[in-house]
């Protein structure tokens, strides 16, 4: 008996959680945006588009028990899987990827400079032409760019109206291609706080639960990094809720000067994910390394250098540069004839 073959709707639905998942997976990483995932996978139009509709319209559905209008307004369909994938990879990939990094480290910053390069080739495309006005926008982007990737790191702060405020800052990574949520939270001094701690205990937390073990309650710095994790949770979507609203109106009156300007800023953040770079670390008085929960050094940024090209380490990372880029060929050549 033949085996009966998957619906192309659940093919759809598979392939988009799996967007999810290197979009979940590329904004827990300093440096690289979920949001030029959605890019370079070219759905980042509909990404946009569908959290707009998370709005009083959508929520006045919901009073009203129009179920289905809501679903079909939302496009629920598609957030759901995509956030799947996210949520998905937030608690598989990620770790995955955050593995990767400490081990080869070069390798894995080689593949994601190989990916962003090559996606630019295709994005460049969605201009119809590059006019003055045009060439001005991607300049500014660029320009801005650059000087995102200077900004001197803050020191952490677990205040929770700060916190809410990282929040909303840190999820354009993943509405705006080429910006790492990542890298901002860096920037704000609370990467470790948010996306080490405040996980990791949320892991430990879900652990006791699943024992019917209450007793992390009565923990302190537990209850702490708890609170900081909700609140930096209703912020990313207050953020995602604002900025897809406003990208929705940019994007639909000024298309053309939007992407010459996202062009930009994907090219002036490069500098971010240049594979050769040493971590600066966070010290305390007496000039040691301050180590977090896990018992890894906190990293406060990055300090960027020039390979040695006579080595055979700079030779493997540049071969691993062509094997992202080639992911990007590939993906793009699926996509058209996905479209045929």
């Amino acid at each position: 008996m033949r085996r009966p073959k998957a619906s192309p709707t659940l093919k759809k639905d598979l392939l988009l959680l799996l967007k999810g998942v290197a979009m979940g997976a590329a904004n827990k990483v300093p440096g690289v945006s979920g949001g030029i995932v959605a890019f370079v996978a070219g759905f980042y139009e509909e990404l946009i588009y569908a959290l707009q509709h998370l709005n009083f319209k959508a929520i006045s559905l919901l009073f009203k028990k129009r179920y289905r209008l809501f679903w079909e307004y939302v496009n629920g369909r598609f957030l759901v899987w995509l956030f799947a994938g996210v949520l998905l990879s937030f608690f598989s990939v990620s770790l995955l990827l955050d593995f990767l990094i400490e081990h080869y480290e070069k390798s894995v910053w080689g593949v994601f400079f190989g990916m962003i390069t090559a996606s630019l080739f295709y994005i460049h495309r969605q201009v119809l032409q590059w006019k003055k006005r045009l060439l001005l926008t991607l300049l500014l982007g660029f320009l801005f760019g650059i000087a995102i990737t200077f900004v001197s790191p803050s020191t952490e702060n677990d205040h929770l109206i700060f916190v809410f405020f990282c929040g909303m800052i840190s999820v354009s990574g993943m509405t705006l291609p080429g910006l790492s949520g990542s890298f901002l939270l860096l920037i704000l001094g609370n990467y470790n706080l948010l996306l080490v701690d405040a996980v990791n205990n949320l892991y430990y937390t879900f652990g006791s639960i699943i024992r019917w073990d209450f007793s992390f309650l009565e923990v302190p710095e537990t209850v702490r990094l708890l609170k900081v994790l909700v609140t930096f949770t209703l912020g990313s979507i207050c953020g995602l809720i604002l900025l897809s609203n406003l990208l929705s109106f940019v994007l639909k009156k000024y298309h053309q000067i939007t992407i010459a300007v996202i062009i930009g800023f994907i090219v002036g953040t490069l500098r971010i994910v240049w594979p050769w770079k040493a971590q600066i670390l966070q010290l305390d008085a007496k000039g040691n390394p301050i180590i977090n929960k896990l018992g890894n050094p906190k990293i406060t940024g990055f300090d960027y250098y020039t390979p040695d090209f006579s080595s055979l380490e700079t030779l493997f990372i540049f071969l691993f540069m062509a094997l992202g880029a080639l992911v990007i060929v590939l993906l793009e050549n699926y996509d058209q004839k996905r479209r045929r």
